[in-house]
C-alpha cells in the first residue's frame, strides 16, 4: 500500500512547470504561450525593438541589455518616440535615455545599434517557427486560428526586418545545433523575396483568420490584410524608386511596381468593401473628434491594437507605456515633458480649412504682436488635435497672463518702453520673464522649439508618477491608413478617381476642404498630417527614396519664439534657426536607405554581406 502510495505521487503533474503534450493541448497555456509572442513582437507599436518588463529587460533582448538602451528603445518606455525624432517630424529635447541627436547629423554608421531588429527578431521568429510547426499538430478545437495568428507576428517581424536591411535570412524552421551549416549559417534571401513571403502569408491566413477575433487586440482577417496593404505598398515604392544592387540582393527590379500596388489596392479594397471599419466621426468639434480616435477604445477606426492595460511598471505589472509622461506638457513627473518637440516646418504642413497653404511668411509673423487665435484658430483642426504650444489648455498647466490650466510657452517679455527683459528668474509687472512651461529648458540650457506633441495625450492620465502608466492602446492599424495606402496604389496605377475619392472622405473628416484635383505630392502631403507621429514619416521617406533630401538640412530646422508684449497682451513671434542646436545639421546619407548588417553580425555568419556603403 505504502509502494502504491508513493507512484501515485511521483506520477502527478508539477505545478510549476508543463510538458509539451499538456502545453500544444490546453487552449489556455497555448493562448498564454501566444500572449507573449505578441507581446515579443514590439516593433508593432511604433518601432520599439525591445521590451523592459524587469528592471533587467526581458529574455527577447538579444540586441542590446544596457540598461540605458532597454529603457530609451522599449515599447513600454521611450522606444515609441524613436522614429519621429529621426525624421523631420520633432527634435530630440532632453529627458530620454536614449537619444538618437547624433544619428540625425551624421547617419547610422557601419557599428548599428539605432533602431535595431535583428537579435530580438530572430529570437521572436523562433519561437514563432517552433509555435506555427507544434500547433500544426494540436488537437485544439481553434488550433489552425492561433497558428495563423504566430504566422502573422512572423510576417511582422519579417517586414519590420526588410524594411530596415533590405534582404535577411528567410528562416521559416526550428533550426537545432547539429543542423546542417546552411541551415546554421543561413545566407540573405533578396529583399524581393522576403517582400513576396510576407506577402503570401498574409494572404493565405487572411482566409484563416476570423473576421472578428474572440479576445481584442488578436490578429483577424483585416489585420492581415492591412499587413498585406502596408508591404505591397513599400514594394512597389522599392521597385518604383529603389536601384537593384548586390547581384539582385537589394531592390526590386522596376517592372515589378506596378504588380505590387495592386496587390495593395485589392487588399485595401477588400477591408473597404469589407463594411467592418469606417472613419471616426462622432463629434461634431473636429478637433475633440479627432484626438478621441486614439483615446476612444474599440472605435469603428481600429483595425487592429495594442492594449495597454493593467497594473504600471512600479506595481509590478508590464502592460503600459509611457507616451504621455514623455509627450505631456508640464505639469511632469520630473518637471519637464516634452521630449520632443514638433519642428514648425511640421506645424506648417496643417494647411487652413478652406485648404490655402498653412506656410507663415516669416516677414509678415515678426512685424507685429499676435494672439494665438490669429496664429492658429482658422487651422487644420488635426493641428490642435496632434500638436500643441502656447495657449493650448492642460490641466494642470501654469498659464500666467493665460491663466490656469493654459500652457504658458512664452520666452521673454516686451516691456512697455519696448526692452527685452528675459532672464531665467527676471519679471516684469509681476509677470514671469520665461513662462512656465519653458522654465527647465532654459536652466538646461535647451532650445524648444515652441510645439509639443498631443495625438495620443489622455488629460486624465497620471504624468506625476513614473513610466509606465498610459492605458491608451495604441494603434497598428487603423481605417484612414488603408485608405491613405489605397490612394497611393490606385494613384500608381492610374485610377486617379480612386485616388482623389479616398483622400477626401480623410479630408471631409478633418473638417477642411476637399481637393478637386489629385497629384502625388498631396497623397503625401495628406499622409503626413493624417499619420503624423505614428510611425510612418521615416518609413515613407526610405520607400520614396526622398529621405536624402527631406531629412538633410544645411541650415536645420526651425522653430517659434514667443515673446510676450505687456502693451498689448499679445505675442511677438521669433524664427529659431537651427532649433536642434546640434554640432552638425541633420543629413540623411544615401546608405542608410538600408541599416548596416554590420561587421559582428558578419563575423558570427561569415555567409552575411554587408550593405553597400558600411564595408
Amino acid at each position: 500500500m505504502m509502494m502504491t502510495s508513493c507512484y501515485d505521487s511521483l506520477d502527478k503533474q508539477p505545478y510549476d512547470q508543463y510538458t509539451d503534450a499538456v502545453v500544444w493541448n490546453d487552449p489556455e497555456l497555448l493562448d498564454s504561450y501566444l500572449a507573449e509572442l505578441y507581446d515579443c513582437t514590439p516593433v508593432m507599436v511604433n518601432d520599439a525593438t525591445c521590451l523592459m518588463n524587469t528592471w533587467s529587460g526581458a529574455p527577447m533582448d538579444r540586441d542590446n541589455t544596457n540598461f540605458s538602451y532597454l529603457m530609451g528603445n522599449s515599447e513600454q518606455m521611450e522606444g515609441p518616440v524613436l522614429t519621429m525624432e529621426v525624421s523631420d517630424e520633432t527634435k530630440y529635447n532632453m529627458g530620454g535615455q536614449f537619444n538618437l541627436t547624433s544619428t540625425k547629423s551624421w547617419g547610422i554608421q557601419s557599428d548599428g545599434g539605432i533602431m535595431e531588429w535583428w537579435g530580438n527578431a530572430y529570437y521572436t521568429i523562433r519561437n514563432l517557427n517552433d509555435f506555427i510547426a507544434r500547433g500544426a499538430k494540436s488537437t485544439i478545437t481553434n488550433a489552425a486560428v492561433r497558428v495563423a495568428e504566430a504566422r502573422f507576428l512572423r510576417a511582422f517581424c519579417y517586414f519590420a526586418m526588410v524594411k530596415r536591411y533590405g534582404g535577411v535570412p528567410l528562416i521559416t524552421e526550428v533550426s537545432q545545433l547539429n543542423s546542417d551549416s546552411t541551415v546554421l549559417y543561413p545566407k540573405r534571401n533578396s529583399e524581393q523575396e522576403v517582400y513576396d513571403f510576407v506577402l503570401k502569408e498574409t494572404d493565405e491566413i487572411s482566409k484563416i483568420l476570423p473576421g472578428t477575433a474572440d479576445d481584442y487586440g488578436r490578429a483577424t482577417k483585416w489585420a492581415a490584410l492591412a499587413l498585406r496593404s502596408r508591404a505591397a505598398l513599400y514594394a512597389g515604392s522599392i521597385a518604383q524608386y529603389g536601384t537593384v544592387q548586390l547581384d539582385g540582393l537589394l531592390g526590386i527590379p522596376s517592372s515589378d511596381a506596378s504588380k505590387y500596388y495592386q496587390i495593395c489596392y485589392d487588399a485595401c479594397k477588400e477591408i473597404i468593401s469589407g463594411g467592418q471599419f469606417s472613419l471616426y466621426n462622432s463629434e461634431s468639434d473636429k478637433v475633440e473628434n479627432f484626438k478621441n480616435i486614439f483615446l476612444k477604445k474599440k472605435n469603428c477606426e481600429i483595425i487592429l491594437a495594442k492594449q495597454h492595460t493593467g497594473k504600471g511598471f512600479m506595481d509590478g505589472g508590464s502592460n503600459r507605456w509611457s507616451w504621455d509622461m514623455v509627450e505631456c506638457p508640464r505639469p511632469n513627473v520630473w518637471g519637464i515633458g516634452n521630449y520632443n518637440g514638433v519642428y514648425l516646418e511640421m506645424a506648417e504642413e496643417f494647411e487652413h480649412k478652406d485648404g490655402t497653404p498653412g506656410t507663415l511668411d516669416q516677414a509678415v509673423v515678426e512685424s507685429k504682436p499676435w494672439t494665438m487665435e490669429e496664429l492658429w484658430g482658422d487651422k487644420d483642426p488635426r493641428f490642435a488635435a496632434s500638436v500643441w504650444t502656447n495657449g493650448t489648455g492642460w490641466p494642470g498647466a501654469t498659464g500666467g497672463v493665460l491663466g490656469s490650466n493654459t500652457i504658458d510657452m512664452h520666452n521673454g517679455i516686451l516691456s512697455s518702453g519696448g526692452t527685452l527683459i528675459d532672464g531665467r528668474f527676471d519679471s516684469y509687472k509681476g509677470v514671469a520673464a520665461v513662462g512656465d512651461q519653458l522654465t527647465r529648458f532654459r536652466e538646461l540650457n535647451c532650445i524648444c522649439s515652441g510645439f509639443g506633441v498631443m495625438k495620443y495625450l489622455d488629460k486624465t492620465a497620471n504624468n506625476m508618477s513614473w513610466f509606465c502608466e498610459s492605458t491608451t492602446d495604441y494603434q497598428i492599424f487603423r481605417y484612414a491608413e488603408i485608405l491613405l495606402n489605397y490612394a497611393e496604389a490606385a494613384f500608381e496605377l492610374n485610377k486617379t478617381a480612386d485616388a482623389l475619392n479616398a483622400i477626401n472622405q480623410i479630408r471631409s473628416r478633418a473638417g477642411i476642404a476637399n481637393l478637386t484635383t489629385i497629384t502625388r505630392d498631396k497623397i503625401r502631403h495628406e499622409r503626413k498630417v493624417e499619420l503624423a507621429f505614428e510611425n510612418h514619416r521615416y518609413w515613407d521617406l526610405r520607400r520614396w527614396r526622398t529621405a536624402a533630401t527631406e531629412l538633410t538640412k544645411p541650415n536645420g530646422y526651425t522653430g517659434l519664439r514667443y515673446i510676450y508684449d505687456s502693451t498689448t497682451g499679445k505675442y511677438y513671434l521669433k524664427f529659431i534657426t537651427n532649433v536642434d542646436g546640434q554640432e552638425g545639421t541633420p543629413k540623411f546619407p544615401v546608405k542608410n536607405y538600408y541599416f548596416p548588417i554590420t561587421k559582428s553580425r558578419i563575423a558570427a555568419n561569415h555567409n552575411l554581406v554587408e550593405n553597400p556603403g558600411y564595408e
